[in-house]
């Protein structure tokens, strides 16, 4: 197998999972600043332009997070990070849908639409005029979110799991660009939580924070 890698949240999240079950790829790195994703061979392969992504032992590729995370557990499920039981996994995978439906979908975009808006002009359909929306939206989304982790370890109670991981490389990210600037009590608890696990600080770019951005 092989993982094509790059800076950004959710190629950390990656690295945060593989860290977390131990795994070891050989891996190549997509220039992501130089839109290296979106020519070439990997492009032909990748034609959603998605990074990370990864290429399987028989040649498929999978160029989603949630695909590449389900996969790896099903090749590797100790520890498990989705769930050992259908109702684990289907909480798990309930919760993933929800934090990106409400709050991580709308940081990555308001990233394009705001502060990204120069590097992403050039390579999307890009909607300025939806930049304060969106950043209100994730305040909304948080709001909700809070008082559904008073109490609670993680997302799923004392799980550790995807959905834990997708939130946080999203708002440590976020932060750095202030969407949101500022976190609620209990989801910043939960988020220093996260953030003291090992594979937090190990997942981290050297060359994202020469750039200039936040837990890439």
């Amino acid at each position: 197998m092989k993982i094509y890698n790059s800076l950004g949240p959710n190629p950390r999240a990656l690295r945060m999972l593989l860290i977390e079950k131990n795994l070891t790829f050989p891996t190549e790195r997509i220039d992501l600043l130089a839109a290296e994703n979106r020519a070439g061979d990997y492009a032909v392969r990748n034609p959603g332009a998605q990074l990370p992504s990864m290429v399987t032992d028989g040649g498929m590729m999978i160029a989603e997070t949630t695909p590449i995370f389900e996969y790896l557990e099903d090749k590797y499920p100790s520890p498990p990070m989705v769930g050992s039981s259908a109702e684990e996994k289907a909480e798990c995978r309930m919760w993933m849908r929800r934090v990106e439906l409400k709050i991580t979908e709308h940081v990555y975009c308001a990233f394009r639409y705001g502060p990204g808006l120069e590097m992403y002009q050039q390579r999307q359909a890009v909607f300025p005029d939806m930049f304060e929306g969106l950043k209100s939206q994730i305040d909304v989304g948080l709001e909700w979110l809070d008082p559904l982790l008073a109490g609670k370890e993680f997302l799923c109670g004392t799980r550790f799991t995807v959905a834990d991981i997708v939130l946080f490389a999203a708002l440590d990210f976020g932060q750095g660009i202030q969407i949101p600037a500022v976190l609620s009590d209990n989801v910043e608890a939960w988020f220093q939580r996260v953030n003291s696990r090992p594979s937090a600080l190990a997942s981290i770019d050297e060359e994202g924070t020469a750039a200039g951005f936040r837990g890439v």
